[in-house]
């Protein structure tokens, strides 16, 4: 993968900063969605007063959950 040096420190351009998990929320609150009718499948933080997927991203396979887990810098339990 390329990398790039600045100075003595060396970093991958390709890597995916992580981003905090929204305000109100924690990784016990990461659910994924399917439609009924078309099967399409979401994934995101589920609001319990609301009861709304918010932060909703698609999922068009295995490797897009993944990423969201990877994105919050959650562990993904299996």
């Amino acid at each position: 993968m390329p990398c790039h040096k600045i100075g003595e420190t060396m970093f991958n351009i390709f890597s995916e900063k992580k981003i905090p998990i929204p305000q109100g929320f924690s990784e016990n609150d990461v659910k994924i969605e399917s439609s009924i009718c078309t099967g399409e499948k979401t994934i995101g933080f589920y609001d319990k007063h609301s009861k709304k997927l918010m932060f909703a991203e698609l999922v068009k396979s295995e490797s897009d959950i993944d990423k969201f887990y990877n994105k919050y810098g959650i562990e993904r339990k299996k």
